[in-house]
């Protein structure tokens, strides 16, 4: 497989089924300037690599046994260690996306997704960006909403998305940049941005229309 743009990228690789850990690092190996230091099965396993080679990205299982994934993202956060993560997910709706990437996930992808697709977001998130796979369904309301089609929030990026759900949880500006990876100015940026597609110009009507949408973390 061509790649898209060469990366250099040193990754680990923990999915809770051994099969499909061994063919993803294979898969890993197989990009250009790739190169796996590492795999495992369970959360600690994760944890304890991340801990100890401090990889540029973990490419993690969604549903990880024996310790979550969003708990070694947690705890990678609060030493700030550099990895970034990627989630596999077998079938990701909008809530665990966006648990995810509230949580601090810079990607997340499908186990059905193309290897082009895993290059790609390698490529991405190695670039501080936030790439969410196009087969996962993270914009669709959940079931038995009556106003999907009118859901507001469709009409946001991954980026915003994750600044939207940084900002009614009640993260201040200057930590979602230090989460995120990116300049105050560059959040102020994706602020005004998701606040105009929203028609919504305060923090307490982004908390509102969140509640009607089930995406705070008090209701997630």
């Amino acid at each position: 497989m061509e790649a898209t743009c060469p990366i250099t990228l040193c990754v680990v690789v923990v999915d809770e089924l051994p099969l499909i850990c061994e063919g993803l690092a294979a898969l890993c190996l197989g990009f250009p300037g790739c190169d796996v230091l590492g795999r495992g099965t369970t959360g600690e396993e994760a944890w304890h690599l991340v801990e100890r080679l401090r990889p540029d990205v973990a490419l993690l299982g969604a549903h990880l046994p024996r310790m979550g994934a969003m708990e070694v993202i947690r705890r990678s956060r609060l030493l700030g260690y550099p990895t970034r993560f990627v989630l596999v997910g077998d079938q990701g709706d909008r809530k665990e996306v966006l648990e995810a990437l509230r949580g601090g996930a810079s990607g997340y992808i499908l186990k059905s997704s193309t290897g082009r697709e895993l290059e790609e977001c390698f490529r991405q998130v190695s670039q501080g960006a936030v790439f969410v796979g196009p087969m996962v369904n993270w914009q669709v309301a959940d079931h038995g909403s009556r106003h999907d089609s009118e859901n507001p929030l469709r009409a946001l990026s991954a980026r915003e998305m994750q600044v939207f759900a940084l900002l009614v949880d009640g993260v201040r500006a200057r930590d979602i940049a230090a989460r995120l990876s990116l300049s105050p100015k560059t959040v102020d940026t994706y602020r005004a941005s998701l606040m105009r597609k929203l028609a919504i110009h305060d923090v307490p009507g982004l908390v509102k229309l969140a509640i009607q949408h089930k995406v705070t973390a008090a209701t997630a």
